[in-house]
């Protein structure tokens, strides 16, 4: 960590796999860290782990994490009705007078919509073409709001694709679920889960009340060519083609065609002095080959 910060008390709302990324990132660093969820078992599967877990739904619980964390860290997707962790954490800082040094509000860049192509920047108009990126523009919003009302350190990270041990182009091919879309000029970032959560770390070290930051690779890069990519580097037979409606074809893998842009990482760079690890597809395949992921 950098000199004089102190080591992370994170309280992370949402204990799914960015969530536990940065759970282990924060232990790694001295610290500590405490995730929610509202299922029993992953709550197991969180204390098995050495973590502390928590129902959110459990105000006492709640509470005392809140008073116990100088980081909040929220990765739940917000709902119909906005982000659980605002209408959850939001009354448990009043309740406990707590004061943390630091919350962060993970977001998607299906906030900026569809450029066709062209490049997208945090002080774009906002244009989700989506409903969940709609979403997506309220919980920031609402977290914004409430973050300046209060008085309260709140920036804001809209990720891409995510990918990394176990969730990757690798996995996929391996197990024969792969398939190439191929849709005539769309391009789109990614970023590997450990540059996401460096970049949420750089951030608690220079925290900027109000700001948003879009962590991404270097490189914007079709899918088409990835998975083609990826399946020569590894060897294997390169998937089979199909159209964008074909029943194979999910409906988050639809959404997630809906825009084309390119995006830029300038302003964590310049503001955080971030810089991803893995600045494109490529070097983020390379590791995971080395790591023996599967």
């Amino acid at each position: 960590m950098e000199s004089g910060v102190a080591p992370p008390r994170l309280l992370i709302f949402g204990g799914g796999w960015l969530g536990q990324a940065a759970a282990r990132e924060a232990v790694r660093r001295g610290g500590r860290a405490a995730l929610t969820s509202r299922d029993p078992e992953t709550r197991k599967r969180l204390e098995a782990d050495g973590f502390a877990a928590l129902d959110p739904a459990d105000d006492r619980a709640l509470d005392r994490a809140v008073g116990e964390a100088n980081a909040i860290l929220v990765t739940a997707p917000p709902e119909s009705d906005g982000c659980p962790g605002l209408k959850r954490l939001i009354p448990a800082v009043t309740r406990t007078g707590a004061w943390p040094d630091w919350i962060g509000y993970v977001s998607s860049t299906a906030v900026y919509g569809d450029r066709a192509g062209g490049w997208a920047f945090e002080d774009d108009a906002l244009n989700a073409a989506s409903l969940e990126g709609a979403r997506r523009v309220r919980a920031e919003r609402d977290w914004l709001e409430a973050g300046q009302g209060m008085g309260l350190t709140v920036q804001v990270f809209r990720l891409p694709a995510l990918y990394g041990p176990g969730r990757s182009p690798v996995d996929r091919l391996r197990a024969g679920t792969a398939r190439i879309v191929r849709k005539p000029g769309q391009v789109f970032n990614r970023v590997h889960v450990d540059d996401a959560v460096s970049g949420l770390f750089a951030s608690m070290a220079r925290p900027r009340p109000g700001a948003a930051y879009t962590l991404c690779d270097d490189e914007p890069a079709p899918a088409d060519v990835v998975m083609a990519g990826a399946a020569q580097r590894l060897g294997l037979p390169r998937p089979p083609e199909v159209d964008l409606d074909d029943p194979s074809v999910s409906d988050g893998m639809r959404r997630f065609y809906l825009d084309s842009k390119r995006l830029s990482n300038a302003r964590a760079k310049a503001e955080l002095g971030w810089r991803p690890k893995y600045p494109s597809w490529r070097e983020g395949l390379e590791a995971m080959l080395d790591d023996g992921a599967t």
